[in-house]
């Protein structure tokens, strides 16, 4: 199967394509994907039919052209389909998922679409699996790991930040950006690696790896 994977971010990209080998093997053995990074989620538009400003690279408001873009392209190719991969934040999950199945509603054709949802943040799948942190970050604080509940909404890359940057998510908020992306791009590069599918803890990546799985025949599809 061939996968159009739509990412917020550059950090999410990495992230996301190491999980995809991990879950369906390497590329084109079997499968293969094609990941779209853009400059931030921002807000699905209130008129699903307003042209936006592609230059800007927000995923969210581009989602409603992209889609019936995919649709379009795609109508007539049964074994290709669409991964949208974003964060909750602070959102109700349940509602947010739903706002972007409204989307989905609206095109016509529609995609073959999954979406998926990391809540807080995409940072809670590396917090998932301490173990993997460890193997990246040796001296990683143990007990700001420790006290982070899993998939809750507490300033998820700032926990990650406080148990491996030195200064921690403080010394972060100072530099600001391009500093923090790309140190969240760090982490997921050298994370990432190290996670173990089956171990991690996170319900919201959990979730993530058995839809994957299942949109592309692995197993049985848990949409």
């Amino acid at each position: 199967m061939h996968l159009e994977v739509l990412v917020e971010d550059a950090s999410g990209n990495i992230v996301v394509d190491f999980l995809l080998e991990k879950v369906l093997g390497p590329q084109r053995q079997g499968h293969t994907w094609r990941i779209h990074s853009y400059r931030g989620v921002g807000r699905i538009p209130p008129n699903l039919r307003q042209v936006p400003d592609a230059r800007k690279r927000i995923l969210l408001e581009n989602l409603p052209r992209l889609l019936r873009g995919y649709g379009k392209a795609y109508e007539h190719v049964p074994d290709a389909g669409v991964v949208v991969v974003v964060d909750s934040d602070k959102k109700d999950c349940k509602a947010f998922k739903q706002e972007l199945v409204n989307i989905l509603i609206a095109c016509q054709p529609s995609p073959r679409t999954l979406f998926r949802i990391a809540i807080e943040e995409i940072e809670a799948w590396l917090l998932g699996d301490r173990k993997a942190i460890k193997g990246a970050y040796p001296k990683a604080k143990t007990a700001v790991l420790r006290r982070y509940v899993q998939d809750s909404v507490c300033g998820t890359w700032e926990v990650l930040a406080d148990a491996v940057y030195p200064g921690g998510a403080k010394r972060l908020r100072e530099v600001g950006f391009p500093v923090t992306g790309h140190v969240k791009c760090e982490w997921a590069e050298r994370i990432t690696p190290y996670l173990d599918i089956e171990r991690n803890a996170s319900t919201s990546f959990r979730v993530f790896r058995d839809g994957i799985a299942g949109f592309a025949g692995v197993l049985q599809a848990k949409v």
